[in-house]
């Protein structure tokens, strides 16, 4: 009571914070420690990542053979069916990026006097074209047709370019199909012969493929509580045919992101923000506070993968390099266990110690003390246990292609410690020539392709909060009805709340990552019909 009691008091007496505020704060489960350490941030900024090198190939990045993959995969089946196997699918986010290009289209366009041609010249979209010229190709074209035509007496005289914004207008309007407001999860992505899918069941078919155990499959989504029911509505209608053709019981689970993870928003002399009726501004607090998620979950290797990044075909390749990841992962997590259970029963002598450090550095990439060598037996066992006893994660990068978003690298902490990190271009000092060219030499990127094991050797959970490194999350900018404001974001999931995990950076081919960012996304091959296949 007595350390919540300071924390009031400093609210109240440097924030201004009123009996009404922390009422508000106690309906929603925060802390006042929590919010007291995020309106220092504010104030004293959050310090950038410092970038040591890339992780290449061969220094942070392993390179394996497709038969090396395919040994690995083997190891993973041999396996699998004394363990429970969980697939963790972060899928909160509404789609409005994916259609920003054609919502800014509809405020833009002056209908009643020009043409699509003279605002694609006027405004030099680029997308645009693209989209039109691939509009017949879209999964939900016939169907998003159909109701323009329902709607449009007249649609058989009107002129192409008319077709074509009303289309986009039906698309996006929330009288309608509302896609801007729908979770990516729900929309159609793919055509087959017979059938339209969603993301929703492309997941759930990935599942029976490469995250199934003894013919059970457990597949999570975190989801907004008022789209659960968009994805269950899915579900409920897929999951059998799925099962009937996989062979494969699925059973699926939801969690929502926790109300006392959000974060408290502040003016730009960081000041709590205050909305028109005078009430606290909080806000989500990103992808980092999945972290309190996946911390429920009960399995023994999690795989996560984002909503959006589904593929129409190859599956049989994609599930090759998921079950390699995981045979890598069990296979180190066996040694680890090995040593510590050795460490524990007092079966570990000096002259074993060498072995020990050679496989944490060599094959974790973990950083070994300079003076390592002078340190007693005692002291020297303290350290493998500190730098083994954590979650370990083994991550798919793919070759940098130019796409937006964070790389795997070799981080220098303030201590002086180094090690593997999936950093974002937005934790760097881009101002710092050196830091910047060390982020432009980056020849991978994070597909989010993660295979986790989240007990220790002993079978129990680890708490997975405590490994994360609180200094990593993000400041941004915001507005809230025309007003500036600041917000927090929590250290991703993949990032800041996973930096303390043992952590393996694996090479896997770019087949393996198929995101849809934007709606034009859905023309690429990936995610369009082969049919005969």
């Amino acid at each position: 009571m007595e350390e919540n009691f300071t924390a009031k008091d400093n609210l109240i007496k440097k924030h201004h914070l009123t009996e009404a505020d922390f009422e508000q704060i106690k309906t929603l489960g925060i802390s006042l420690d929590k919010i007291e350490g995020e309106l220092t941030l504010f104030r004293l900024g959050i310090p950038k990542i410092t970038l040591e090198k890339p992780a290449t190939i061969g220094d942070g990045i392993l390179k394996l053979s497709n038969e090396e993959f395919q040994k690995q995969a083997d190891f993973f089946d041999s396996r699998k069916d004394s363990l429970k196997l969980k697939k963790f699918v972060p899928a909160s986010g509404a789609a409005s990026r994916m259609f920003k290009f054609l919502n800014e289209f509809l405020n833009d366009f002056d209908h009643e006097n020009e043409t699509i041609n003279a605002y694609i010249n006027r405004k030099k979209d680029k997308n645009l074209p693209i989209f039109l010229a691939g509009i017949e190709k879209f999964p939900f074209y016939d169907e998003i047709k159909a109701k323009v035509k329902e709607l449009t007496p007249d649609y058989y005289s009107l002129e192409s370019h008319e077709k074509s914004y009303l289309f986009i207008k039906t698309m996006l309007s929330p009288e309608y199909f509302d896609f801007c407001n729908k979770p990516k999860g729900v929309l159609d992505f793919h055509k087959y012969e017979t059938e339209i899918t969603t993301p929703v069941e492309e997941h759930l078919n990935e599942c029976a493929f490469y995250a199934s155990s003894k013919s059970v499959s457990n597949l999570h989504f975190t989801v907004s509580d008022h789209h659960e029911i968009l994805f269950q509505t899915i579900i409920d209608r897929v999951k059998q045919k799925v099962e009937d053709k996989s062979k494969t019981k699925v059973h699926v689970a939801y969690s929502h992101q926790d109300k006392s993870t959000d974060t408290i928003a502040v003016t730009p002399n960081n000041e709590p923000f205050r909305t028109e009726d005078g009430r606290l501004l909080f806000r989500p607090g990103g992808h980092g506070a999945l972290i309190k998620n996946l911390n429920n979950l009960d399995a023994d290797v999690i795989f996560i993968k984002n909503i959006d990044n589904v593929i129409q075909n190859h599956i049989q390749e994609i599930t090759l390099y998921k079950k390699g990841l995981a045979g890598i992962l069990i296979d180190l997590q066996q040694q680890v266990f090995e040593i510590l259970k050795a460490v524990e029963n007092n079966r570990i002598n000096e002259k074993d110690i060498p072995a020990i450090i050679r496989f944490m550095a060599q094959q974790l990439n973990i950083d070994i003390l300079e003076d390592f060598e002078k340190y007693t037996l005692e002291n020297k066992l303290e350290f493998i246990i500190n730098k083994l006893n954590r979650p370990i994660r083994v991550c798919g990068m793919v070759k940098n292609e130019g796409e937006p978003g964070g790389g795997p690298f070799w981080v220098r902490s303030y201590k002086g410690n180094v090690s593997l990190q999936i950093v974002e271009s937005a934790q760097v000092e881009t101002n710092n020539a050196e830091q910047a060219g060390i982020l432009a030499k980056a020849t991978h990127f994070n597909p989010v392709d993660l295979v986790c094991a989240t007990k220790n050797y002993k079978g129990e959970k680890f708490e997975l909060p405590q490994f994360v490194d609180t200094s990593t999350g993000f400041i941004v900018s915001k507005t809230k009805n025309g007003q500036d404001l600041k917000g927090y974001e929590l250290p991703g999931l993949w990032n800041g709340a996973m930096a303390k995990w043992i952590t393996v950076f694996v090479e896997v081919p770019l087949i393996t990552f198929n995101p849809v960012k934007t709606v034009n996304d859905l023309l690429k091959p990936a995610h369009q019909p082969q049919y005969g296949n």
